[in-house]
């Protein structure tokens, strides 16, 4: 049973989740698109009419533009009367605070006021006047009004109409009849001045400290109010009062002639009869006939990534979860685009749809992140008004990001793409609408700020990485680069314990990173790769010749048999290394190929040589592989040996490194060590050149100087 479970697993697994992914894509991404109909005709303004005369199939409506409904709004707020409410208890609350605050203040500070009446040829009663005086004027303006406007009405003329709410009825008061706080409190300090000085007219310094210990500000407070509850209920009911439509097209009229050239009114009339046409199809007897042809739509994308995929990216298509990830990425951005049918005046400009071929090309390659991206702004157009322009500027855009951010290594490299991307919206933008109106003041200034906030957003393309890699098990440049580092913990150790070991991996990446140019491969990769193919010598670092000191070789006590095993162990205890310290499997997949498949050679020929009637168990004597699978691993397994086996050669000239560089990648060959690695013929003789040149130019001939020869000295008699 569990046989028979084990083997539906491995051969059915794969293709039911694969296709399983592939259906729930098409069903969400039906679900998104708008249940509406889609208009026949696409349109520019600007340019001549490419269809037959069109004539109205039925009665419509002419609809407002957002300007003109945004105009006549603006125009509505500009005319509204906003609403107050007088609060009727506050007048006698701050009377009463100031016959407090003034019989206070005149008992604790009259003794610095000792000329005030004598001056004024005022009796001491002039205090009760004053007093008298302030009230009357608080009274008046009090019951007058004191409003307090809000922010978007300071600057208002004093013709400025407003609505005063009284019980169950409002109305209308100019803003002339009311007093501001500044103008209140002039009328009562002149009030003031007028009773102390009289007929004099002259104010000493006294009256004016009198005046500011009064602090006659504290007393003025508004008591018409902005009403905050009945305003916004009020402007709305204005907004919902205004008529969308201004005029109507009859059946059988002629809206557009072939070849007229398509300008402002004729664009009103065409959007007023795609928005009635789209409208009238959606309905719920035709509601099955759109879904129908959604559905048929989507899946034909759909297959056709499948089919890309099965011809041209077989590894990817193999892998369940690679697919996921691309039909996941596809889906997110399909999302962002359907938030336009959600929020009627959402920018559509803002979504960051080069994130996209950036991510895919990072993980994978070119032609595939553009191929994807291509589908999924098909798929976007769908959610736009003018699907051409929206695909015609997207396209460049998503060209400029993958080319911009081929090898993404640095943070300074994605805000260097996410300039450019803004830039090549705003170049194509702008020409489209030049080409269009052929008029400069047509531009939309907005699209710019959109543009920028687009470019803002592709900066989210780095964390993302991080995240796509965790959760899918990708490797990207960044993390490559990451890897590579020195300083990295494993490679700081291995340095210390095994620095034989180091300087030898860091010249097989040097010599794999050359190869890997050169045939198109991933040069970070193989780099990485080969910082950490020999981790495992650290178990054991004496047993390998580069970490041995002069003449001290622990092998020579050791059967060759046991010898060929250690050496074999240091793949097993590299890999052991690798997923204690979470090293990704790509990199892992370096220590398990680098030595493929073959022997220990030095130990199985000893031992033949010892034992020449013995017949040798050639598994104790080879590793366990596998043999290379990418042509990384295999530009690796090259490098190794050659690197190796160069430190071992009597003469460093260029026909003793040409037949070392034959013959150590000749066996490799015979030994179908890369029978399973996507690397042809052509390219090994390729990465053969390569390494000859880089050994020769490491290991040229370098000029003797010449000492300087002491002169002889004349002796004189």
């Amino acid at each position: 049973m569990i046989d028979r479970f084990s083997y539906f697993k491995s051969k059915y697994y794969r293709p039911v989740v694969r296709a399983l992914f592939f259906i729930l894509a098409i069903a969400y991404v039906t679900y998104l698109l708008p249940k509406t109909g889609k208009f026949g005709y696409e349109y520019i303004n600007g340019l001549p009419w490419k269809h037959q005369t069109l004539i109205a199939p039925f009665d419509f409506p002419i609809y407002k533009t957002n300007a003109e409904l945004t105009a006549e709004t603006d125009s509505l707020i500009r005319n509204y009367r906003p609403y107050f409410y007088k609060d009727t208890l506050r007048q006698l609350d701050i009377e009463q605070r100031f016959i407090v605050d003034y019989k206070r203040m005149v008992t604790q500070r009259r003794a610095s006021y000792p000329n005030l009446a004598e001056q004024y040829n005022k009796d001491s009663s002039y205090f009760d006047l004053i007093e008298l005086t302030v009230l009357e004027q608080l009274n008046t303006i009090y019951s007058t009004g004191i409003i307090l406007l809000p922010e978007q009405y300071i600057g208002v003329q004093e013709t400025f109409e407003l609505m005063l709410v009284d019980g169950a009825y409002a109305e209308p008061y100019a803003l002339a009849e009311m007093y501001l706080q500044t103008q209140a409190y002039q009328k009562i300090s002149k009030s003031v001045i007028r009773v102390v000085v009289g007929d004099s007219g002259a104010i000493n310094s006294q009256l004016t400290q009198f005046i500011a210990d009064l602090q006659i500000n504290n007393y003025i407070e508004p008591n018409i109010i902005y009403d905050e509850l009945r305003n916004p209920t009020e402007i709305e009911k204005l907004r919902k009062n205004i008529s969308l439509t201004s005029g109507r097209v009859l059946a059988g009229q002629r809206i557009i002639d072939q070849g007229e050239i398509v300008n402002n009114t004729s664009v009103k009339v065409l959007d007023s009869l795609r928005r009635s046409f789209e409208s009238k199809i959606s309905t719920s007897s035709n509601y099955y006939f759109i879904l129908g042809g959604q559905l048929m739509i989507v899946s034909l994308l759909f297959i056709t990534i499948f089919f890309f995929l099965y011809f041209f990216r077989r590894d990817v298509y193999m892998s369940v979860s690679s697919i996921g990830f691309i039909l996941l990425i596809t889906l997110l951005m399909t999302s962002l685009a359907s938030l336009e049918k959600v929020f009627t005046e959402f920018p559509f400009y803002i979504i960051p749809f080069a994130i996209l071929p950036i991510i895919i090309r990072t993980f994978f390659d070119s032609r595939l992140a553009f191929f994807m991206y291509v589908i999924t702004i098909l798929i976007s157009a769908f959610f736009t008004e003018n699907s051409f322009e929206f695909v015609f500027i997207q396209i460049p855009a998503g060209l400029v990001a993958m080319f911009s951010l081929f090898r993404m290594v640095r943070r300074s490299h994605i805000v260097r793409a996410a300039i450019l991307i803004i830039l090549t919206y705003s170049l194509f933008y702008t020409a489209l609408s030049l080409w269009r109106e052929g008029d400069i003041s047509s531009i939309n200034v907005k699209m710019f700020a959109y543009f920028g906030v687009n470019g803002i957003m592709v900066l989210m393309v780095y964390p993302l990485i991080w995240i796509f890699e965790r959760l899918f098990g990708f490797l990207s440049d960044v993390t490559l680069v990451e890897l590579s580092d020195t300083n990295h913990p494993i490679l700081r150790r291995m340095a210390e314990a095994t620095p034989g070991t180091f300087q030898h991996s860091i010249q097989v990446g040097n010599l794999a990173q050359e190869v890997a140019y050169k045939l198109g491969a991933n040069p970070a990769l193989v780099r990485a790769g080969a910082m950490y193919h020999d981790i495992g010598k650290m178990a054991s670092p004496m047993y390998f010749t580069e970490n041995q000191a002069e003449g001290l070789n622990p092998h020579s006590e050791l059967e060759f048999e046991e010898s060929a095993r250690i050496v074999i162990n240091h793949i097993d205890n590299g890999v052991k290394m690798a997923l204690k310290h979470k090293l990704p499997k790509q990199i892992i997949d370096f220590i398990t190929t680098h030595q493929g498949t073959t022997k220990t050679w030095y130990f199985y020929n000893s031992f033949i040589n010892n034992n020449p009637d013995v017949d040798p168990d050639v598994s104790m004597f080879s590793y366990p592989g596998p043999t290379p699978f990418t042509k990384e691993t295999a530009i690796l397994m090259m490098a190794d040996s050659i690197e190796a086996a160069s430190r071992s050669l009597k003469k460093y000239n260029d026909d003793e490194i040409d037949k070392l560089v034959e013959k150590i990648i000749d066996k490799q060959i015979q030994e179908d060590q890369f029978i399973n690695a996507p690397i042809t013929f052509r390219e090994i003789t390729e990465a053969k050149e390569v390494f000859k040149n880089k050994l020769k130019n490491i290991y040229h001939a370098r000029i003797e100087y010449p000492s300087i020869k002491k002169k002889k000295k004349n002796k004189t008699k």
